[in-house]
């Protein structure tokens, strides 16, 4: 029987090539197969938007997420914390802290009303389709809460630390070592405070002061509430730590590790 003459190699490479991957390159692009194996024009409109709806929805509980759990967005309305933060600025918050993290002195915390340090004030009602927007962009971190029971300040003392003002020099004293403040605003005046005091952090809370020393609410004006002027660890949302908007003011914020770096820790059960 003859032996038909078949191909050369070359040939049937180039053949196999062709019929595996050409093909099978054009079905993928635009072509499918139905439930009855036959091969049918694909709806790639309706694949993108598919994509697209899948994509949109993995952002949205990823924003929800970071937002709940991580990071959290708050807006500056007062003068208190000048210059380090003016009105408008917006801060991003690490809620980690002080849950996960550690505080430490000159950390800027965002904190909750102790009780008693900011006046009730009744929020305006929005139109529907406004405060539906807003809740959505809130909901997802885009827009800072318009909270009314939210303030920010510069931790001085943690739990134990033994606060005294002033000294002769106008320095703050922490466990009997003075410490120079190169964030704060004095205007006209010499002394870290306009304010004298002498406190001692109990166990779980913090003392806070604004860097704009002579127009600040803090801890200093509070001493008369139940608290004595103290933010309870249980009140801290989180430590902010950068200024993401707006954009000319963009920066991290610094807790002024040198500024506290000679003060020793107390416990506050002595």
């Amino acid at each position: 029987m003859p032996i038909p003459d078949l191909p050369d190699d070359d040939d049937l490479i180039e053949d196999v090539i062709r019929h595996s991957y050409g093909p099978r390159h054009r079905v993928r692009e635009g072509m499918g197969v139905d439930a009855n194996g036959n091969v049918v024009q694909r709806n790639t409109v309706g694949l993108f938007l598919r994509d697209l709806l899948v994509i949109a929805a993995l952002a949205l509980v990823i924003s929800m997420v970071v937002k709940t759990f991580f990071l959290r967005p708050f807006y500056i309305p007062s003068a208190s914390m000048h210059d380090t933060l003016i009105e408008d600025d917006r801060v991003l918050v690490n809620l980690l802290i002080p849950d996960v993290f550690d505080l430490t002195r000159g950390d800027v915390v965002v904190f909750e009303d102790p009780g008693g340090w900011m006046p009730v004030v009744e929020q305006e009602e929005k139109e529907p389709l406004q405060a539906f927007g807003d809740g959505v962009l809130e909901a997802v971190g885009l827009k800072p809460e318009e909270t009314t029971n939210h303030l920010i300040k510069r931790i001085i003392g943690l739990p134990g630390d033994h606060i005294v003002c002033c000294n002769a020099y106008g320095q703050l004293v922490i466990n009997d070592v003075a410490v120079q403040e190169p964030y704060v605003v004095l205007g006209s005046n010499t002394a870290a405070s306009g304010i004298e005091f002498d406190v001692t952090v109990p166990e779980d809370s913090i003392w806070v002061m604004g860097d704009n020393r002579y127009n600040s609410q803090d801890s200093r004006a509070h001493q008369d509430l139940p608290t004595g002027g103290f933010v309870p660890y249980e009140n801290i949302v989180g430590r902010a730590f950068a200024i993401n908007w707006p954009a000319d003011r963009m920066q991290f914020l610094g807790n002024y590790p040198e500024v506290f770096s000679d003060v020793p820790s107390r416990d506050p059960a002595e």
